[in-house]
């Protein structure tokens, strides 16, 4: 059990028990403010084991990368955790869609062009590692931080290893957002 950051195929996207009523309002909003309805890819174009998914466990305690990307006082924050659906779209400020979603009882949508910027910012301040998997359809991340995270402190010191929780959220959302863009589909948490 435990709090997943997903990728979401078309067929959930249009389905109307799972994102539908998120779709259609986010189309609603996209529309007000003069920008085209967002068209997942279709599923058939990815296969699970391929890399064309994505899929990390939330495990680690997060607070102290809240912490952490607070007091930089820059936006980070907001652009990585203030969404509950992350779209490879440019929006100029985030959507509130008056959707329920799986943790809140509205949908906050988030610009994965702001979120790459934010974490890239935060993978240089935080020197991150060579090696933290570019793929993560299988809790690569997570195996990686859990298996090789010591071993990469030794060969790569640097400001990463003064938190690990912190530098796996940094990598986490990194690799979320990178996603986000090469494959133009939205991220959610499940």
């Amino acid at each position: 059990m435990g709090v997943y950051l997903v990728s979401v195929g078309a067929g959930d996207w249009l389905d109307d028990e799972v994102y539908g009523a998120v779709g259609r309002e986010l189309d609603t909003a996209l529309a007000g403010r003069g920008l085209p309805p967002f068209v997942c890819p279709p599923a058939a174009e990815f296969r699970a084991g391929s890399g064309l998914n994505f899929e990390e466990k939330m495990y680690r305690p997060i607070s102290g990368f809240s912490e952490f990307c607070g007091e930089l006082a820059d936006g980070t924050l907001e652009a990585l955790v203030g969404w509950d659906v992350l779209l490879p779209v440019g929006l100029d400020a985030p959507l509130v869609l008056p959707v329920e979603c799986a943790y809140n009882d509205i949908t906050a949508v988030g610009d994965a062009h702001r979120a790459l910027a934010a974490a890239r910012r935060l993978a240089e301040l935080l020197a991150l590692p060579p090696g933290i998997p570019e793929h993560c359809d299988n809790l690569e991340i997570s195996t990686w931080f859990a298996e090789h995270a010591a071993a990469a402190a030794a060969a790569s010191p640097g400001p990463w290893t003064r938190d690990l929780d912190v530098a796996f959220y940094a990598a986490l959302f990194l690799r979320a957002a990178e996603y986000a863009l090469r494959h133009g589909r939205p991220l959610t948490y499940s």
